[in-house]
């Protein structure tokens, strides 16, 4: 049974920082790729940013929105993807949820490619 599981959210002042694991378990980590999402209250889903497996280099992207701020990484036998999110704004609030999906091709931030979610963490940055 895949399961992911998210950490570390909080709350946090304004251009502060906060580091998300997304620990995974139940499947063969090296061949998926691993989306990070969140919402806020009363908007949609957004897809924030993504890390590709190993064969395809780990490529990454990021939302325009938190490109020079946020990082993404994996260890792969930890099993566990790292969303390092630095200059926090009160506009990163949310719950931030990890994703799985199953693919050779580099990752994309669009929730419908993704079929295995973990359950979410809050993320609350106050102005």
């Amino acid at each position: 049974e895949v399961q992911l599981v998210e950490s570390g959210g909080g709350l946090v002042q304004a251009g502060g920082s906060l580091r998300l694991p997304c620990s995974a378990s139940g499947f063969n980590f090296d061949d998926y790729a691993i989306g990070w999402f969140r919402q806020a209250p009363g908007k949609e889903r957004e897809g924030v940013s993504c890390i590709g497996r190993r064969d395809v280099n780990e490529k990454f992207y990021y939302d325009e929105s938190v490109k020079g701020r946020f990082t993404v990484s994996r260890d792969n036998p930890k099993k566990t993807v790292y969303l390092q999110m630095n200059s926090l704004k009160p506009e990163d609030t949310g719950i931030y949820y990890c994703a799985a999906e199953r693919n050779d091709r580099e990752c994309v931030v669009v929730a419908e490619a993704y079929a295995d979610w973990g359950q979410g963490t809050q993320v609350n940055v106050s102005s």
